[in-house]
């Protein structure tokens, strides 16, 4: 006898779907196995010891001045303090020339010049005035660390100074008045008639 015929009605149907329910869940539970095994990529943290510098390294916290900063590793604190000095004052251009681009670019801007061999000049005033020795220049924020090397003890010291932008302000104007043709187009800019009134009473 055909054991089909002695399931109820309905049955073999009914078997079929429950057959694929167990297997849907075994693949469910296949994934779900898979997934949880996966493991997360390792993160690993730098290799080395982190560079130590002081919290106000590099910043421009002032609306006056511009900071220009330097470091130095030297025998003896003095020493130390001094070559810092020096490396912080070599280092003023670069501090120098991102506020004068933005000066004269604010410039260009106002009095609309668009002329390229006029804009050509603008680099002649950058240069001029980002390689000037300033006078005024103040000691600003300043730490020494003794340290120890394979030559021995050692003194690490960061230094801050601070230039006028006083001192800046004149510079530029000045440079710009020596590119005639620059300065013939800048008059008709405000912020440079502000500077200039304002280099005036220097």
């Amino acid at each position: 006898m055909n054991k089909e015929f002695l399931t109820p009605k309905g049955g073999k149907m009914k078997l079929h779907k429950m057959m694929l329910f167990l297997v849907l869940l075994a693949v469910i539970a296949m994934i779900a196995s898979c997934s949880s095994n996966k493991q997360k990529a390792p993160t690993t943290k730098p290799q080395g010891e982190e560079v130590y510098r002081p919290a106000w390294w590099a910043t421009q916290p002032e609306t006056d001045f511009v900071c220009t900063y330097g470091q130095a590793t030297k025998v003896s604190e003095n020493l130390s303090m001094d070559a810092a000095r020096a490396n912080a004052l070599q280092e003023a251009a670069q501090y120098v020339e991102v506020l004068v681009n933005s000066m004269l670019k604010n410039y260009e801007e106002e009095a609309g010049v668009k002329d390229p061999q006029v804009l050509a000049l603008t680099q002649n005033v950058v240069k001029a005035v980002s390689s000037a020795k300033f006078t005024g220049v103040l000691m600003g924020k300043v730490e020494t660390r003794k340290v120890n090397e394979p030559e021995g003890v050692r003194y690490k010291t960061w230094i801050q100074l601070k230039i006028p932008k006083d001192e800046i302000n004149r510079k530029l104007a000045d440079s710009i008045r020596n590119e005639e043709a620059l300065y013939n187009q800048f008059k008709a800019s405000q912020a440079f008639q502000e500077l200039d009134k304002a280099v005036e009473k220097y």
